[in-house]
Parts: C-alpha cells; structure tokens; sequence
C-alpha cells in the first residue's frame, strides 16, 4: 500500500479519501497542513500506487487495514482523521476499532451508511426499475453506483474534474486518468460501494463520545441530469442528505457543523482553505488535551 506523510507536528492528521479518487485528491490540501503538523494520505488497496486487496472491500476491511498500514508505516498516535465522502465511515468504524488512536475527526462531506435507502425510498418507481436492470457487466456497474451517485456525490465528484479540469494541474489530470484506468479499479471502488450499507448496523453503533468534530456540508447540493428526477424529488434528495449530515454532528458531544455555501461535494477541491481551516481547529483541540 502506498503511504505519504509530509511535516512534523503531533497528532498526525490521516487524510482518508471518497470512494473513487486516489491520494492525490488531497494535493491542494496536504502541504498546507503540513506546515503546522505531520499529515499522511495513502491509497486504499485496488486505489493509485497500492496493489489490489481482499474482496469484498467491505468497510471493516477497510478499517482494519489501514491500521496495518499505519503500524507497519511507523506512524504513531493518537491521530487526528480528515475523511471525505466514503471515507467518512471507514474514519468512524475506525475509532469505534481503534477508540486510543483517535484524537478528533473532520468529515467532509462524509457518507451516511442508510443514504442508499433514504434515496431510494423517494426516487420514482421507474427510476428504480431502470437501476435493477442488468445487461452485461458495465450495465450492473451502473446499476450499482447510480443510486449512490445521486445522493452520495461520486457523480457529482467526477463531473467536477471533467468540468474542471483547467483548474487542475495538469500533472494531476494525467496521473488521475491514468490510475483510475488500471485493473480492478472500478471492480474496487464498486465493491466499496456496495459494502455500505451492509455496514450500517456497525455504524450505527458508533459513538465519537466528546472528541473534537467539525462536519463540512457542502451547500451546492446538485444533481446529475436525470429523466425521471423531477425538482420535487431533487428536494427531497436534499432533505434527506442535509437530515444525514446533521445526524453526523450529533454523534460526538463536542460536533461542529460548519456549511460551505459556495461549495459542491468535492470541498477539498472548491474551498481548500475551508478543510485547512477544520483540520487545524480539531488539531489544535486534540492537541491541547493529549
């Protein structure tokens, strides 16, 4: 598995990334944390520069072996954990595994393990049944991830660096394309994504009891163009994210909310300085205590 850890500062701050982007989706984050503490992002295994792992990719897999990789690293704790969108529950069954090793918490944008099922239950029934359909392995590949990409952000994730791409490096772009064509990457991120809400029993469990806790919500929530997706349903698709993100405040009694209006899902990209920001206030929090 591939590891980068830059600066020097205790709690190290772990960088754990959405479903279907490598490290590198936090290039315009990690050096600026690095200039007050030592941060590390890596590649999940079947992600970037790391080999293939174990399937299903199921998030207790997960959790367990990026604290393999943590030990085997040399890294040491308590750490403070930044996580974007899927990575939001791999940080959460994290500290419910591993409760002395973390310090605080930042989810960006974080999945809810039952986002799946809310959006489901307000998606029109014609929806539902183009999503069941299955012809051939790509078709069953879309119809895995659609349900997600409406309500968790992978679409709207990917649509970014499309739309975006001018404002990327262009070094980004080229290793970016290049490592999410390699082999079992798609099979990798939809078995992720698929493992969630298998999982939600695990989450569900989870208490960040009074650790720091800052949830960033993006505050452009938008959706992918679809035939069957009226204003009335994109509504209700809203409600029910903002419903799971302040779900997610809830469950330290020291959570923080902190709404990015002009922001989509990808903050780490939009605003930067608004991740900088919460990483740097629960560090110094978590700091104070240890």
């Amino acid at each position: 598995m591939n590891i980068d850890c830059t600066g020097s500062g205790s709690p190290t701050v772990i960088l754990e990334q959405g479903g279907g982007m490598p490290a590198i989706g936090w290039m315009k984050v990690q050096p600026q944390i690095a200039q007050f503490a030592r941060v590390c992002s890596y590649d999940r295994a079947g992600y970037g520069w790391s080999e293939p792992g174990s399937m299903p990719r199921t998030i207790p897999r997960l959790a367990r072996e990026l604290k393999t990789l943590l030990g085997a690293s040399g890294e040491k704790g308590p750490y403070v954990m930044a996580a974007a969108s899927l990575g939001g529950p791999i940080a959460r069954l994290y500290t419910k595994l591993y409760p002395n090793d973390v310090a605080g918490l930042i989810l960006v944008d974080a999945s809810h393990e039952d986002q799946q099922k809310r959006a489901q239950s307000v998606q029109p029934p014609e929806l539902i049944a183009e999503n069941n359909r299955e012809v051939g392995s790509y078709q069953r590949w879309e119809r895995l991830r659609r349900p997600f990409m409406l309500h968790l952000g992978i679409e709207r994730f990917m649509v970014h660096f499309t739309q975006q791409s001018r404002q990327m490096p262009q070094l980004f772009w080229e290793e970016y394309l290049y490592l999410s064509q390699k082999p079992g990457f798609q099979e990798t991120v939809a078995s992720e994504i698929q493992s969630l809400p298998d999982s939600s029993s695990a989450l569900h469990a989870v208490n960040l009891g009074d650790r720091p806790l800052i949830v960033l919500t993006a505050g452009k929530v938008t959706f992918t163009p679809e035939p069957f997706l009226t204003n009335e349903v994109e509504d209700k698709l809203r409600n029910a994210f903002y419903e799971s993100q302040a779900e997610q405040v809830r469950l330290s009694t020291r959570g923080k909310q902190i709404i990015v209006p002009d922001s989509g899902h990808v903050i780490m990209f939009e605003r930067p300085d608004a991740v900088i920001s919460a990483v740097r206030e629960v560090w110094t929090d978590a700091r104070a205590a240890h």
